[in-house]
């Protein structure tokens, strides 16, 4: 009886991890932790630092941990929203009101705590702003999802995870046009994932820019930010700014070619990853090479 009720617990406890990782997207990981391979890449002077204490910590947080603390505090309010989401039907998870999601969330919210002497102060500012836009984009009071153009802006929080491994490495914060042009790639791909869900989220009465704008006009918003960013990044270094010019020519290639955004939106994982790996090598061959 007693070797069941272990088993049984054992069970549970496996669900409930299952659950958990499915919850945070795991083909969404390296939106939050490409940017700190990123951020070392650039950051580093020598080999060693590209694999300081800062660096791993930061890097094994924000691939795990961190996008359970995101996408559960958005599974969590957006409860009754996702009961009309097609996406929860087979790619994702509903949340269901299992009380260890709360809890798991805390957990990872208060988790870099734990690495407060392993990660220099410069990083700090950046690890907070991710923290709060993270629950500030879907809990109340701020709920900044439900706002046009805030629900954008705020989503620079992908940034936050690069910049605070920047700092990290380096003790110095990476160029503001770096900043600038991660910001609105982030604020583009963000507004880019939302227009799957104009329906639903009209459905509902949720409000967002790509609800506001309508699906065609939202392209071309997500075309102008990506642009502005190439041009942020090619200020800093004409190659930075010619890998990010894949962007927009991605938006006018999905556009003329009439390809749903459905479809389309599942390609930019693979995309991304294939991006942030260029730049990586591109700051790596700069350690290596000098």
């Amino acid at each position: 009886m007693t070797e069941t009720t272990a088993s049984g617990r054992d069970d549970r406890l496996v669900a409930h991890f299952r659950y958990l990782l499915v919850l945070s997207r795991p083909r969404f990981w390296l939106y939050l932790a490409g940017p700190v391979l990123v951020g070392v890449a650039y950051a580093a002077g020598t080999t060693a630092d590209l694999f300081a204490p800062a660096a791993v910590v930061l890097f094994g947080y924000f691939l795990v941990p961190a996008n359970v603390f995101l996408y559960g505090v958005n599974d969590i309010y957006d409860r009754e929203i996702d009961a009309e989401n097609p996406k929860k039907d087979d790619r994702e998870v509903r949340y269901g009101g299992q009380r260890y999601v709360p809890i798991a969330v805390v957990v990872c919210g208060v988790f870099p705590l734990l690495f407060v002497s392993v990660v220099p102060t410069a990083a700090w500012p950046w690890i907070v702003a991710f923290l709060f836009l993270g629950a500030a984009y879907s809990a109340p009071p701020f709920r900044f999802k439900t706002t046009p153009l805030l629900d954008s802006v705020s989503n620079g929080l992908y940034v936050a995870p690069g910049v605070a491994a920047y700092a990290a490495v380096a003790g110095t914060q990476p160029p503001v046009l770096a900043i600038l042009g991660g910001w609105l790639w982030a604020m583009g791909m963000h507004t880019f994932s939302a227009i799957p869900d104009i329906e639903p989220d009209r459905a509902t009465g949720t409000r967002t820019t790509a609800t506001a704008l309508g699906e065609h006009r939202t392209y071309a918003y997500c075309g102008a930010c990506w642009l502005a960013s190439a041009v942020a990044f090619g200020a800093i270094d004409y190659r930075l700014g010619a890998v990010m010019l894949v962007y927009p020519g991605l938006i006018a290639g999905i556009v003329v070619s009439n390809v749903a955004v459905d479809r389309a939106y599942w390609w930019f994982p693979a995309i991304n990853t294939a991006v942030g790996t260029l730049l990586t090598v591109g700051g790596l061959w700069r350690v290596v090479h000098g």
